[in-house]
């Protein structure tokens, strides 16, 4: 057996704990404590390690890692940081004229692959203490695609375009207007279709300082499919967009593979995903420890797969549970009963924006999914509903001093402490209950969050630790606006069944803001839809049933879905494609009732 062991550096305070770990490990002891004083650095030895688990039970942070795996998978092996540090087995395969699409959890190795592919990190095939020369790697992929792909990257005959994961730092790196930016990375003449398609004029003109995170991930985009490459890769490139803007972008993606170019796309949104790739490879393994690359599956098989977790030409589960679909969403047991909250007509103004709803209700023990475009003014509708905002008339008909609970899209990490006091001021007295721990801490994984400072969390954890102390609160309406940002596929339908058995099991009602129709799909039992034009005008129907609501909303998007036979998930028809043309034919936008 092969051993990764990975200690994690920021979590290990070894001067504080005086190394118990080490001390309580009997086979290697000695070794290991003489390592440790002469770097004056934490570091285990796997070759000396026997796997028996003694240091991960004895370190009080949390902080050590050791898996087993089998000794065969140790041989291919692509890269590791480091000692102790993360570890990568095999590499997707790309191929001319493919979209090749990305699927896993956070950390576990899809940026990382996505640097290797474009030459930013040259692998070491696990030896970071001698890497290998260019001859060794290219002997070592003999006789795969990867081979011919190395040879080409270590000549500098192989031209690759890399859209980063995050693109709110593209503005820390280049400045400038974005029409002078993009004219002159338009090696391809490909600029003013795309300019149209993703919308753009609006922004022409403008400093790229100051746009927000949707113009910037429209903006890269546009400027990666615009030059001339032979390999495109794009890391995440619905985030911040909304549904029309995320097919949009799709669709300007997938016309790199109609010239030959090899695409490959790393991408959370299951429904985009689908829509966009050709192949799936699944990444799988324990985040932030390893990472493995399945081989290459067709997209409807690979997402699949991915789904039930278990790979059968590996003979290899990843996932103990498989994740669930249903034709419709359990109902909530008070579902259609009384109504827990009214609204007159509201009409709010900002500068030259102005929103209106129009009056509704929502009923106990419903969660109401809210979708639009962006800049349409869904947050808007969720700040007035949270008393954070008040509407300019109308007014909310609501049960004497109603409790609320709310998550706003945009998470600052002011709160100076760690994750577990920050909950255990928000829940008080349940936060000590085998309930809570059940319903909130174990499904959103707060125990490895528990000892962190608030301030130092990275985005997904953030966004978790936000979601986890909204639903903490005793209320009778939770609001939560975009709980997915950030998060992987995993954790975003892990978010959307903790919502429901939370809003199910206390009785109550929220409202949820959300891009991905996949999670709104899972979690909403009835939607509402804005519609008007962003940054102007606004108007929020009432809300409807679910079916209703994305026929209404998919009609405007000029998109058709279609249920999986297998796993019941929604999938994007192809745009054209005989079914989509028979469900616009016959209005059945969302999928057809069997």
């Amino acid at each position: 057996m092969v051993r990764i062991a990975v200690l994690d550096e920021e979590r290990c305070d070894s001067k504080r704990c005086g190394r118990p770990c080490y001390r309580f490990c009997p086979p290697v002891r000695n070794k290991i404590e003489a390592i440790i004083f002469e770097s004056n650095k934490p570091q285990i030895v796997e070759s000396l390690c026997v796997g028996c688990g003694i240091c991960v039970r004895k370190c009080p942070f949390k902080a050590i890692s050791i898996v087993n795996l089998a000794d065969e998978l140790e041989e291919e092996c692509s890269h590791r940081f480091g000692p102790n540090t993360f570890k990568l087995f095999r590499l997707p395969t790309p191929s001319a004229g493919v979209v090749l699409g990305l699927l896993g959890q956070n950390g576990i190795g899809k940026t990382t692959a996505l640097h290797i592919l474009s030459g930013e990190i040259k692998p070491n095939l696990g030896k970071y203490g001698e890497p290998p020369e260019w001859r060794q790697l290219i002997q070592h992929f003999r006789g795969s695609t990867l081979q011919e792909y190395f040879q080409r990257l270590s000549e500098g005959n192989l031209k690759v375009v890399h859209k980063p994961q995050y693109v709110d730092r593209i503005s820390r790196v280049i400045s400038g207007k974005v029409g002078e930016l993009l004219e002159k990375v338009d090696e391809r003449d490909k600029l003013s279709q795309l300019t149209e398609q993703l919308q753009l004029e609006t922004i022409w003109d403008r400093d790229l300082k100051v746009l927000s995170g949707g113009e910037l991930q429209r903006v890269a985009v546009v400027a990666s499919i615009c030059r001339e490459a032979d390999v495109y890769l794009f890391d995440e490139p619905s985030s911040y967009l909304d549904v029309k803007q995320r097919l949009q972008a799709a669709k300007a993606i997938q016309t790199l593979k109609q010239d030959g170019k090899t695409v490959i796309v790393a991408e959370h949104d299951l429904a985009i995903l689908d829509y966009l790739s050709d192949q799936i490879c699944i990444f799988y393994g324990d985040p932030g420890v390893y990472g493995v690359v399945s081989h290459v599956h067709g997209v409807r098989v690979g997402i699949n797969i991915y789904l039930e977790g278990f790979i059968p030409d590996e003979n290899i589960r990843f996932r103990k549970d498989p994740i669930i679909f249903h034709v419709k969403p359990p109902a909530a047991g008070l579902t259609g009963g009384e109504p827990v909250l009214e609204w007159s007509e509201l009409k709010k103004s900002y500068g030259e924006f102005k929103f209106q709803a129009v009056p509704g209700e929502v009923k106990r023990g419903e969660v109401v999914g809210i979708f639009g475009p962006n800049g349409i003014g869904k947050t808007t509708f969720i700040k007035v509903l949270a008393g954070i905002e008040e509407a300019d008339s109308g007014e909310t008909s609501t049960p004497s001093e109603m409790k609320v609970s709310y998550k706003p899209q945009y998470i600052s990490p002011q709160y100076k402490g760690s994750v577990e006091d920050l909950l255990k001021e928000t829940a008080e007295k349940t936060f000590e209950t085998s309930l809570y721990h059940s319903q909130i801490l174990q499904p959103l994984k707060m125990q490895l969050l528990l000892d962190r400072d608030v301030t130092e969390l990275s985005g997904g954890e953030l966004q978790r630790v936000a979601i986890a102390a909204c639903l903490s609160r005793e209320a009778e309406l939770y609001l939560l606006d975009e709980p997915s940002a950030y998060l992987d596929v995993e954790e975003r339908l892990s978010v959307a069944r903790t919502i429901r058995r939370v809003i199910e099991n206390r009785k109550v009602t929220a409202f949820v803001v959300e891009h991905d129709v996949v999670a709104q799909d899972f979690i909403a039992d009835r939607l509402m839809i804005l519609t008007g034009e962003p940054g102007l005008h606004g108007f929020a129907n009432p809300p409807t049933d679910l079916r209703d609501g994305m026929n209404s909303f998919l009609k405007d998007m000029a998109i058709t879905f279609r249920r999986d036979p297998q796993t019941k998930r929604p999938r994007v028809n192809k745009e054209d494609s005989k079914l989509d043309r028979h469900q616009k034919k016959i209005g059945e936008y969302y999928y057809i009732r069997d």
